[in-house]
Parts: structure tokens; C-alpha cells; sequence
């Protein structure tokens, strides 16, 4: 096991002015690790490596793993994610609370501007006993800092009255929006916009305290693949956006915390966790110059070509000519829906065919966040994406495809945008996280900004909404998790990681306090689920085994 250093070591006197600009560089450099025979895992132009060979993996979310009480239930999830083949796991590090929990797990008290650390058996003991048991296993651990949602329980009013009626929220710990996060920094240090989180020296410090303590606890632990340093950080979240939040307040605060982490740690690389957002106008801290980008090897099979930075008329060019595809394939199979009227025995159109001009929040910086500007902060070891059209749209819809196909198809499109966007800085690039959720799902289904299930015994909401026809079938989703997966692997996605992992069988003193076991006896026993749950799903858990099998042949 690491050896973590003396308790002591987490009480040196720092101060967090250190780490504020000018810090960091301003001129971005394109120096990363470079390949050699070291146990840690690095990055470099041609991907990621450990011990002088090349790793490209597939992995999975367990942002709840650290929750469960028996040490028993954590090796049997990580036994069985690990005989999948699956090499990566991706989980939350952190465990934030404004009031001491009666039972269960917890890792920082965050309260009246104080914060103070969890290192017993129901805190950082918690991630102890993960991080052995992965050495162990042979997997690696992404650690994953903080979290851009964290959403106060919901109430709504009755349309029809005035009655107040809360929805019943699942068990603490149970939904991967509950474990603290940016919002319950800001909460608690009386500050009122979710971008204070980014810009406040009180909040930055006692970040950087809990960031210390951990990084300086496992500092040393081959198993740690990366520290990300947040879940999907944006301007915007359950609390109010200032309005000078901007692309460049997300990556300024990438570059600190990166920078910060680098001087702990010399080992491990840093990460972002964001979404994939792009900005192809915005202002750039670290712009890229063309000429100067590495090319990275390309996948298998595949041709090397000249990489150059994404722009928005490429964007716009690619959704025309996907919409141009499938029109025709439409037309071929007598699926075409025209947009016109009939004259004289010809369909005329009464409406623009082409995709607009316009661009969507996932490419004009409205999210504040410009992924390829992070990727290109030298301290940032690789980037990432996600995959979750049930709650982000990746363009516009086209009228020739069925709502789930669309969903698929643009997802695949935003997958190898993705890849291109992160091949002109250089950078290896994960997607660490993507998902469908399921019509058998929805009773379960929570989305990342929610606290309650809204589809769940609601006959309105499906009807409103369609759902039977908008959310897949089981069908579709193994259909679409392949197409990710291809896509990915020949787009050359360093890692593809699924959202999320499952598990039956917890034992019952793990699942009566933390686990979600409210919806039905018949779900005793098994890991949370906000929807996304791959638990008793074996056919998807066959294609993510092949999928590992298939990318560890291309390493």
C-alpha cells in the first residue's frame, strides 16, 4: 500500500497568494511528460504510458464507491470492473458536508467559512482502502476534486393549488450531485454567485487545504491516474451566474489549481474535467499557433493528417453535410419528411435547408467554458468530454431521423469534434463520461442539476414530453454505447469511460444508509442509480468487456 505522509505534513504554512496570476505562465508551453519506464501514468503528443508502454483503456464511473461501508462490497466492485477489462475507474474524492451526518460517509465539514478534514474510518480512511485495493487490482483511479452541482432539494407547486409538494429525494450520497461541491463552498462562505467559487480568495484557499491533503496523501500511489480537478466546471449552476463570468474565469482557475497541484506533486498528472465546451471566437489565455502543433499519431488504420484548431465554420460545414447524408438516405428508404408544399406534383421548400449559421451553448463560450484553451495550459496533463444528450443538446436536431437516433448521430459528431479539437493542442484527450438513459430507466433517472426523479409515477410529464419515443429502448442504448465506443476508439480518444458502473448484491448494512433502496424491494442491494446504472445490464457490460479488449490490442 502507499505509505501516506505524517498528518503532520497536511499542517505546513502555505499561503494560497502563491498560486494567484501572474503564478502561472502566460506563455503556453508544449513541453508534457515524456514517455518513460516510471509506474505513474504520463501524457505525451502520442497519448498516455506507464512503465515505457502505451496505454489506451476503457473505463467507468463510481463516483459512490467511496460510500460504501463494507470493505468486502468495494474489492467485489472492483474485482468485477476489473475481469471486465475495464483498466480506468473515475470517482469523487471529495465528500462535502455542512453538518456532521449521523452515520455514513463524509470527508470535509464545509461551514461558516471554515472547513474541517475527515481522516477517520468514515472519511479519507475511505479512499485509503479504494486506492490499496487498486494497486492491488492492477486499475487506476482518476480523483476527481469538486463538483460544479450540488442543488439544494427541490419543491414545486401544485398547478392546480396552492400546495407546496416536495419531491422525495433518494438517499444522502446517492446521486452524484450530492457530495458538496463548488455551490456548497459558496453557500457556506456567504458569497451568492456560483463563479465566486472561481474568483474568491477564501474560497480558493480552502480549496487548495482539501486539494493538499489529498494529493499529499497519495502522492506516492502508482493507482492515481490523474487529479481532475472538477467535475464539469462552468460559469453557470443551480445558483445565479455574475455576469463577468467568462471563458477566460474558467481557465484562469484551471491554470491556478493546475499549478498549485504540480508544485505538491511531481508524479501525477493534473486533468480537466469539463465537458468538452468549446469557443472558437473567444479570447484565447493560451492560443494555439497552427504551425507550431504536434500532429499525434493517428488511430489504427487511419492516414496521419495535418491538424489545425476547430472553427466555426467547420463546425457549421459538418452539420450540413450530416444533414445532407441523411436526407438522401431518407429519400432512399421513403422516410423523407419534406418541409415545403406540392406544386404542380414537386415538393417546393418554404424553409431553409441547410444548418444555420449559428453555433449552440456547447461552441459559443455561454457555458463559460473553452475546453481547448484548458487543454492548452501547460500544467494540464490531457482533457475531457462528455456524452449525455438526454441533457445536453450537440446541435441541432435533424427532421429526417427518429429524436433517438438524432441524439446518437450528434453525439458521435460531438465526439470527434471532440478529438480534433484536442489534437490541435497536442494533449491526449478521455471521454470521461457518456450515457443513454433508457425508458426502463426513467423512474430512475435524476438529471445532474436535480434532486428528484421527474419522470418517475409522473403520466403528465411522459406525455408532455414524449418519452416513450425520445428516451431509448434498451435496443438503441446498446446500439448507441457501440457507436460511441467505435467512434471513440477510431477517432483516437486516448480513454472512453462509461456513465456509470453498477452493482448488485451490496450487503444490506452498505445499502440501508447510503445506497438507494426507495424505489422498489426489488432494488435492495443494488448501487445508486440517477438513471445511467449498467447494474444487471449484461449486454452492455459485454460491450464495454470487447470494447476494452479491442483498445487494449490497439495500445
Amino acid at each position: 500500500m502507499h505509505n501516506p505522509p505524517a498528518k503532520g505534513l497536511y499542517n505546513l504554512e502555505w499561503t494560497p497568494e502563491c498560486f494567484l496570476p501572474p503564478f502561472f505562465p502566460s506563455t503556453p508551453s508544449r513541453t508534457i511528460a515524456k514517455r518513460d519506464n516510471s509506474s505513474f501514468v504520463n501524457s505525451g503528443k502520442d497519448g498516455f504510458s506507464v512503465n515505457g508502454s502505451s496505454l489506451r483503456f476503457i473505463g467507468t464511473n463510481l463516483y459512490w464507491l467511496p460510500t460504501l461501508n463494507s470493505n468486502d462490497d468495494i474489492w467485489n466492485v472492483l474485482k468485477n470492473v476489473s475481469d471486465t477489462g475495464i483498466k480506468v475507474v473515475r470517482i469523487w474524492a471529495f465528500n462535502d458536508v455542512e453538518t456532521i451526518p449521523e452515520s455514513g460517509t463524509w470527508f470535509q465539514l464545509v461551514q461558516n467559512g471554515t472547513t474541517t478534514i475527515n481522516d477517520g474510518p468514515t472519511g479519507l480512511q475511505k479512499l485509503d482502502t479504494i486506492v490499496q485495493m487498486a494497486e492491488q487490482l492492477g486499475l487506476y483511479v482518476i480523483m476527481s476534486l469538486t463538483n460544479n452541482w450540488n442543488p439544494m432539494p427541490n419543491t414545486t407547486t401544485d398547478s392546480s393549488s396552492t400546495q407546496v409538494l416536495a419531491y422525495v429525494t433518494p438517499p444522502r450520497n446517492s446521486l452524484s450531485n450530492d457530495y458538496g461541491g463548488m455551490d456548497l463552498y459558496v453557500r457556506q462562505f456567504a458569497l451568492k454567485n456560483h463563479d465566486d467559487f472561481f474568483t474568491s480568495d477564501k474560497i480558493l484557499a480552502a480549496f487548495q487545504n482539501y486539494t493538499k491533503q489529498i494529493v499529499l496523501r497519495y502522492f506516492n500511489s502508482p493507482a492515481v491516474f490523474s487529479w481532475e480537478l472538477a467535475n464539469d466546471a462552468r460559469c453557470n449552476s443551480t445558483m445565479p451566474t455574475s455576469a463577468t463570468c467568462t471563458t477566460q474565469t474558467i481557465t484562469t482557475w484551471h491554470a491556478i489549481m493546475a499549478a498549485f497541484i504540480t508544485s505538491l506533486d511531481p508524479n501525477h498528472m493534473v486533468s480537466a474535467g469539463t465537458s468538452g465546451f468549446q469557443c472558437t471566437d473567444c479570447p484565447k489565455l493560451y492560443p494555439i499557433t497552427p504551425t507550431a502543433s504536434p500532429t499525434p499519431s493517428p488511430a489504427p488504420g487511419k492516414k496521419r493528417s495535418r491538424v489545425t484548431p476547430l472553427t466555426k465554420e467547420q463546425i457549421v460545414k459538418q452539420r450540413a453535410e450530416s444533414r445532407r447524408r441523411n436526407r438522401a438516405a431518407a429519400k432512399r428508404a421513403g422516410t423523407l419528411k419534406e418541409d415545403g408544399v406540392m406544386i404542380r406534383g414537386r415538393w417546393v421548400s418554404t424553409a431553409t435547408r441547410e444548418v444555420s449559421s449559428s453555433i449552440d451553448p456547447t461552441t459559443d463560450g455561454s457555458s463559460g467554458v473553452d475546453s481547448q484553451d484548458i487543454l492548452n495550459i501547460p500544467n494540464i496533463g490531457f482533457g475531457s468530454f462528455q456524452v449525455f444528450p438526454d441533457q445536453e443538446s450537440y446541435g441541432p436536431n435533424d427532421p429526417n431521423v427518429d429524436p433517438v437516433q438524432n441524439k446518437i448521430n450528434l453525439s458521435l459528431a460531438w465526439i470527434n469534434q471532440s478529438a480534433q479539437s484536442a489534437a490541435a493542442v497536442g494533449k491526449p484527450v478521455v471521454l470521461n463520461g457518456f450515457g443513454l438513459v433508457t425508458q426502463d430507466n426513467l423512474n430512475n433517472y435524476v438529471p445532474f442539476n436535480a434532486t428528484y426523479a421527474p419522470y418517475a409515477s409522473n403520466t403528465a410529464v411522459m406525455a408532455a414530453t414524449n418519452a416513450t419515443t425520445t428516451f431509448a429502448n434498451s435496443t438503441q442504448q446498446e446500439n448507441g454505447y457501440s457507436s460511441f465506443l467505435t467512434m471513440g476508439n477510431s477517432a483516437g480518444l486516448a480513454g472512453i469511460m462509461q456513465y456509470q458502473w453498477g452493482s448488485a448484491g451490496i450487503t444490506q448494512s452498505s445499502a440501508t444508509i447510503q445506497l438507494d433502496t426507495t424505489d422498489s424491494p426489488t432494488e435492495t442491494g443494488d448501487s445508486p442509480n440517477d438513471g445511467y446504472s449498467i447494474a444487471n445490464n449484461p449486454a452492455i457490460q459485454q460491450i464495454l468487456k470487447q470494447s476494452a479488449q479491442a483498445m487494449a490490442g490497439d495500445s
